[in-house]
């Protein structure tokens, strides 16, 4: 199959859509079952190998050390707060190489920032909020269940990610000039505590007994949360 290069993405409805061939070479560093990994995969396919992607300092940082690679695109490291910043300045570079017409446009390339909820809107605030107020056009995307973070048997990382969506605890959005659409609206959402339950992280809300106040708190916030949307 012929390498993917188009910067025109094609909305993907089910998994036969998308292209075998792998943008990403297996054998990684990563931990096994590392959902932030086949996150990264399953992107890289649809976004092809025209692409840069801009990374917060962190567990990926295994991914690409110099002067080997598993990516047929290519990977930038930034410190933790600063990726939408590193990735405007690429995307700056870009506009200007084309405008003066030392590149062409169809050798232009999709900037991504791949980043974690620190490095997008703890720590990193400063440089997300930034990219956002000037318009950029750059790609932006952050969840992943982590087995050795969150404390979970491995082979279950597809099924938190799974729950994250069908409790609604993550909502699945995109923003597009400013406006911000849900992109998925569970049906029948299931009970929160199916996804908060068996990861080690939220062990505090079921041992020694449930902790059935927190956990009616949890569901109501996110009851209300999809009252207002739908």
């Amino acid at each position: 199959m012929d390498t993917v290069t188009s910067t025109e993405l094609t909305a993907i409805k089910n998994l036969k859509q998308i292209t075998r061939e792998e943008c990403i070479a297996p054998g990684t560093s990563v931990c096994g079952g590392c959902g932030g990994l086949e996150a990264l995969r399953l992107a890289a396919k649809v976004l092809g190998t025209q692409t840069v992607f801009v990374n917060a300092a962190g567990c990926f940082t295994l991914l690409a050390t110099f002067p080997y690679t598993p990516f047929k695109s290519s990977w930038l490291y930034t410190s933790m707060a600063s990726a939408a910043a590193g990735a405007q300045g690429i995307r700056d570079a870009l506009d200007v190489l084309m405008a003066r017409g030392k590149m062409a446009p169809t050798d232009d390339v999709q900037v991504v920032v791949v980043a974690g909820d620190g490095s997008t809107y703890d720590m990193g605030l400063a440089a997300t909020s930034g990219a956002l107020f000037r318009g950029l056009d750059l790609l932006f995307i952050a969840h992943a269940p982590c087995p050795t973070g969150w404390l979970y048997d491995p082979e279950r990382t597809a099924e938190y990610a799974r729950l994250a969506v069908e409790t609604g605890i993550f909502a699945l959005k995109e923003a597009v000039d400013g406006a911000v659409t849900h992109t998925y609206k569970p049906r029948r959402r299931r009970p929160v505590e199916d996804y908060l339950r068996g990861q080690g992280r939220y062990r505090h809300l079921f041992e020694p007994e449930p902790d059935t106040t927190a956990l009616g708190h949890i569901q109501r916030q996110l009851d209300e949360y999809w009252a207002a949307v739908s």
